[in-house]
């Protein structure tokens, strides 16, 4: 059954269960350092290999940028939450039972508003709670090996209403709300090193009689996969309604090398964890200053943002979008602006020979050597006629490869384009005289051999000189 199939005969509700880790210097409720990628059980405490008699501490960083999040979302921020003990068991999960928030969370009832189709959609909160993570487990043949590095990363769960209705929808929502994360820096959003992860909860139905039976997706790791899994599962649930099957609750992989989802288990009921307060630490109840803290840590969020340039700078949609995707780019790109650049050149050189060389050398724009001044320097060395645009670009590459400013470069290089007439004139002749045939070709009516010639006078002058005077000089000279 296509999508188109199954959209008009079924309605699909999608809700989603994020996790983000939150970059913080310590995990959640001890000192250990909170890292990605070190030796395995090198950042392990008695407290969060749960010794007994240990007492934990709320990592306050870790609260701020919770309460961050929360109001990003446009959530009712709670002025007191606790932690509670959510009991199960888990290979990975030392102590058997995840120190969590339910009853009050930092935040309840937001919403997220984002693009999708030209359009703005707006999906409902329900929560933003914090937790704890569960360490990893590494099977190996056939051993299954424990690293508890990650036992007790400090977790930030989102959950949604099942307001999303497709795959597509579903993809772009994803992709928003990492913005908003990297946008606020509390989390880089690298799914494929499962510091953001998404389980989706979808059901179908037929239109107009609300929420079908659930499913739950497990393991995907990046907003292709959850837009592949989604769809999949749509229209298996379609094929198997309509063949008068039953969907059961259950709980399903996505299998990425067949692109298909598998059952993991079958819920017959929703599972009892067994709440209760954690008795080893008080209520959190957030003064004025913290609150204050909060709001200060808000910034001017993506679309907010795009929609600003757009306006600001009268730049058009797909050109925004590609500038605001990083807050980094973003700002970098306003400040160029400021410096008094052309948006739409930034834009253009950003877009092509900028991120080329980027990618060449596996570096992002403000790691690189291409600082706003040097960038505003160089599309000014264009704008004034020193070098022309094709210079530009090689001047580019030893921005890159000297750490240089490109003035000095075009100063040492003697790169500076050539605007003596002439000096282009003598130039031509010279091409004109070694390219006589042609020269009668082109008098004979053959235009298209006009290029040629101008390619090998740049190719005399050695790229420098000025091509709108070349254009002049040689039309004159041609008769």
């Amino acid at each position: 059954m296509s999508d188109v199939q199954t959209k008009d005969k079924y309605e699909t509700f999608v809700g989603l269960e994020i996790h983000i880790h939150l970059l913080t210097d310590t995990k959640m409720f001890c000192g250990c350092k909170a890292n990605y990628g070190d030796e395995p059980n090198t950042n392990v405490c008695p407290v969060c290999l749960g010794y007994p008699g240990v007492l934990p501490t709320v990592n306050e960083e870790a609260m701020k940028m919770g309460y961050a999040v929360a109001r990003a979302l446009n959530c009712k921020l709670s002025r007191k939450t606790f932690f509670e003990r959510k009991n199960y068991f888990y290979p990975d999960m030392p102590k058997n039972y995840q120190i969590s928030q339910f009853q009050e969370p930092v935040g309840v009832e937001g919403y997220l508003e984002f693009e999708y189709n030209g359009e703005i959609k707006k999906i409902r909160i329900h929560d933003v709670h914090l937790e704890e993570d569960a360490g990893k487990m590494i099977h190996a043949g056939d051993m299954s090996l424990q690293d508890f590095n990650r036992a007790g990363f400090p977790l930030l769960e989102i959950v949604t209403e099942p307001d999303l209705k497709s795959g597509e929808e579903t993809e772009a929502f994803l992709r928003a709300f990492r913005r908003i994360v990297r946008y606020l820096g509390v989390c880089d959003g690298n799914m494929d090193e499962g510091s953001m992860k998404c389980d989706a909860n979808i059901s179908i139905n037929e239109w107009g009689k609300g929420l079908g039976t659930k499913t739950e997706l497990k393991n995907m790791n990046s907003p292709r996969f959850v837009r592949r899994g989604l769809q999949y599962e749509a229209q298996r649930q379609a094929k198997v309604l309509d063949e008068g099957g039953k969907l059961a609750q259950e709980t399903r992989l996505w299998n990425e090398n067949r692109d298909i989802t598998e059952t993991m288990r079958t819920k017959e009921e929703a599972n009892d964890y067994r709440y209760f307060p954690e008795p080893d630490m008080p209520p959190f109840c957030p003064d004025d200053i913290f609150m204050a803290e909060v709001e200060a840590s808000q910034v001017e969020l993506p679309l907010a943002r795009k929609h600003k340039l757009m306006r600001k700078y009268n730049i058009n949609s797909d050109q925004a979008e590609f500038i605001h995707d990083e807050k980094v780019n973003a700002d970098y790109f306003e400040t160029v602006v400021s410096l008094g650049a052309d948006p739409q050149a930034i834009y253009t050189w950003l877009s092509s020979d900028v991120q080329k060389e980027l990618n060449l050398l596996n570096m992002t724009l403000t790691e690189s050597p291409l600082t706003a001044e040097r960038f505003a320097s160089l599309l000014k060395l264009i704008e004034d006629g020193t070098i022309s645009g094709k210079i530009a670009k090689k001047v580019l590459i030893d921005i890159f490869e000297e750490d240089q400013d490109p003035a000095a470069i075009v100063e040492k290089k003697g790169l500076s384009q050539i605007s003596d007439p002439a000096v282009i004139g003598e130039a031509i002749d010279k091409v004109l005289a070694a390219n006589a045939q042609v020269v009668e070709a082109i008098k004979g009516g053959d235009q298209r051999q006009k290029g040629f010639l101008v390619g090998q006078i740049m190719k005399e002058t050695g790229g420098r000189a000025a091509p709108a005077l070349v254009q002049k000089i040689l039309a004159e000279k041609l008769g």
